[in-house]
């Protein structure tokens, strides 16, 4: 993995879990990117009082990356303080999906680090394909 180390994109993702808001779930999540032009984009989950509407921590990164002139997800690492080895929700797979090739790496972590790595195949093993609409 280019330059950024996978305890980097960790600490990254643990960062960004403290800037969540999350005062109705009292659940924080942080993820962060490392994209195709090697720069890393974080995100926090984001709710609001029409709960459960809000934005998830996967979201917010994938808009930051979207916006900082990334287009292609390489590794997402995703860290929840509350749940150790938290995985991406069934919509931010789709997302990331979109944003990354079948192999994309999705990093799982608990308070000590990475501790497993699995790929956006893996975990939605029949997104849909952007090629297969319109």
């Amino acid at each position: 993995m280019a330059e950024t180390s996978l305890d980097a994109l960790f600490e990254t993702a643990k960062a960004a879990s403290e800037k969540a808001y999350a005062p109705y779930s009292k659940f924080p999540v942080g993820a962060a990117i490392l994209s195709d032009d090697g720069k890393v984009y974080s995100g926090a989950n984001i709710e609001n009082l029409a709960y459960p509407e809000g934005i998830c921590a996967e979201g917010v990164a994938i808009g930051r990356m979207i916006m900082g002139g990334g287009r292609k997800i390489e590794t997402v690492a995703v860290y929840a303080p509350r749940l150790a080895l938290c995985s991406p929700c069934g919509g931010c797979r789709q997302k990331i999906a979109e944003f990354a090739e079948a192999g994309a790496s999705i990093l799982l972590c608990d308070d000590a680090g990475v501790q497993k790595s699995v790929t956006i195949a893996e975990l939605l093993p029949h997104a849909f394909e952007t090629e297969n609409i319109g």
